[in-house]
């Protein structure tokens, strides 16, 4: 007998190629009806038989693309139609309800085959993706994902790209980024121009994903000297980007663990204990560990291969404690006096976004800053939010978070706010982030601390606000982070924080949960 079922089905599951897949598995289960986006998830009505709908249901989860991430699937009956072939509907931009993004994806090994191919229509091509890679929150100016609310919008595709996109077979149907030489963003200045700047010992400032970097020759001492000499930037670590993780090991001790880190969608910065190498010592002065990171954008894979086995310093595009730059004209003015040349581009960045980082602990992954390839995915926490709440974290590797239900939209990481450009940056990340997810907060978590900048920026909105104990913040993300209930014994050294009893407290042990907490002891 013929049924019908309307499917809800939330988590990341827009703008990772989740509603082609949707397509095809309908296709090849004989399933009639639609799916469309819809602000916040995927809507799906599929008719056919209940033992092949029953199947359907399980291989959402199973079979989502490896971008996706299903949270959870709620089908509920509907009225048979009697339709007879299965399609992707226009999204419903009407719908109410927050939305979730998808972070940036690396190149996949299919789009990185296509710009070494040289008989592919996208041959050397700095702007290749498919539906299952490629830009996603930085170029995003407005929910649901599509296109047109996109930076992408003003690229009008050429007749091919039109029919990749509309075929259902074809890893770009329904790819939102997708472009080609004919159509789609032009580099400014050539790769083998900036490939040989940096081979002279020069700096180059190229325009990448999320905003700006700074390379130069990581085995040059000399040039790693003049990029902190210019970049006031005296003895924190730089990232160095290497072709691959062979390549990489030769720099890090690397296990299979951070291996498969290293090559993951997300592609961060992966921490390993420094070999001895060819590096410069001045890439990582007076630390034990490197960060090492692969090409994760097309221009990236041609840069390096550009350059053979030349590791790069790849650091933020700014002057020590300032944003990453990420708009052209900011980036010329703030970044002329660092770099000897520009690598740019015509695709505009809506919403910058700093390299993510992490490294392996007793071995399962561990991220020390969430950005590039993680954010904004949403977190799901054991609690229900009756109340839509905006927490603006600390002043120091800022970072901020919406939350409604049981689902948090965590932004990517800002840096420290004592800068005012950062902080601008900060209170406009904010404001996009309310708009992108549709989320209005009607309550403002902060610190304790009363003259941090973001406890200053919350007594500006105007609305009820809750003030948090720095460390028993930290004593409670664990809880969070860990799946734990309570009560726990938390140990806490995270050096000065605003005490509860006005004083500054550094170095806790605090007993209790998330909600309350006692000062069991602590350091002098």
């Amino acid at each position: 007998m013929t049924e019908r079922l309307r499917i809800a089905v939330e988590g990341v599951v827009q703008g990772v190629g989740f509603r082609p897949f949707v397509f095809g598995l309908a296709e090849r289960l004989g399933i009639s009806g639609f799916v469309t986006n819809r602000t916040g998830d995927v809507v799906i009505e599929a008719e056919a038989e209940r033992s092949t709908l029953e199947r359907f249901l399980v291989e959402l989860k199973t079979g989502a693309p490896s971008a996706a991430r299903v949270d959870r699937v709620i089908a509920t009956p509907a009225e048979v139609v009697g339709e007879h072939a299965f399609r992707i509907a226009d999204s419903d931009v009407t719908a109410t309800g927050a939305a979730a993004i998808a972070p940036d994806a690396a190149t996949c090994a299919a789009c990185v085959a296509e710009i070494l191919d040289a008989g592919a229509r996208r041959y050397r091509y700095a702007f290749t993706s498919c539906a299952g890679c490629g830009p996603r929150l930085t170029i995003v100016t407005g929910a649901p994902y599509d296109r047109a609310r996109t930076t992408m919008a003003g690229f009008e595709m050429c007749a091919a790209c039109r029919a990749e996109y509309e075929d259902p077979t074809d890893r770009r149907f329904h790819a939102q980024p997708i472009a080609c030489p004919a159509c789609g963003p032009q580099l400014s200045g050539s790769i083998e121009m900036a490939a040989a700047t940096i081979r002279a010992g020069g700096i180059v400032a190229i325009k990448g994903l999320g905003g700006y970097h700074l390379a130069c020759d990581a085995t040059n001492e000399g040039a790693v000297g003049e990029l902190r000499n210019r970049k006031s930037r005296d003895a924190k670590p730089f990232a160095v980007m290497i072709a691959n993780v062979d390549a990489a090991a030769e720099l890090g001790e690397l296990g299979d663990v951070a291996r498969a880190l290293l090559a993951s969608a997300a592609a961060p910065i992966v921490l390993a204990p420094k070999r001895a190498s060819r590096l410069a010592q001045g890439v990582a002065p007076g630390v034990g560990d490197v960060g090492v990171m692969l090409p994760y954008t097309p221009l990236h894979h041609l840069l390096v291969r550009a350059l053979g086995d030349l590791p790069i310093v790849m650091t933020s595009g700014n002057a020590s404690d300032e944003p990453i730059a990420f708009q052209d004209d900011d980036a010329r003015e703030r970044l002329g006096s660092i770099a000897d040349s520009f690598l740019v581009h015509d695709r505009p960045i809506h919403m910058r976004c700093e390299d993510s980082v992490a490294r392996v602990v007793d071995g399962a992954p561990l991220l020390l800053r969430r950005a590039r390839g993680y954010a904004p995915a949403p977190e799901r926490f054991p609690l229900h939010l009756a109340t839509p709440t905006l927490a603006l974290g600390g002043h120091l590797k800022a970072a901020f978070a919406y939350g409604t239900g049981n689902v948090a939209y965590v932004s990517p990481h800002f840096g420290d706010l004592d800068e005012l450009t950062a902080y601008e940056a900060f209170v406009a990340g904010v404001e996009h982030f309310g708009r992108l997810h549709r989320v209005t907060p009607q309550q403002v978590v902060v610190d304790m601390h009363p003259d941090y900048a973001t406890t200053r920026f919350a007594e500006t909105l105007g609305l009820p606000t809750i003030a948090v104990q720095h460390h028993h913040a930290h004593f409670a993300s664990v809880f969070a982070d860990a799946g734990l209930h309570g009560p726990a014994i938390g140990v806490i050294f995270d050096g000065a924080g605003y005490g509860g009893d006005g004083t500054i407290w550094g170095g806790e042990i605090l007993v209790g949960d998330p909600a309350a907490v006692w000062r069991a002891a602590h350091l002098q």
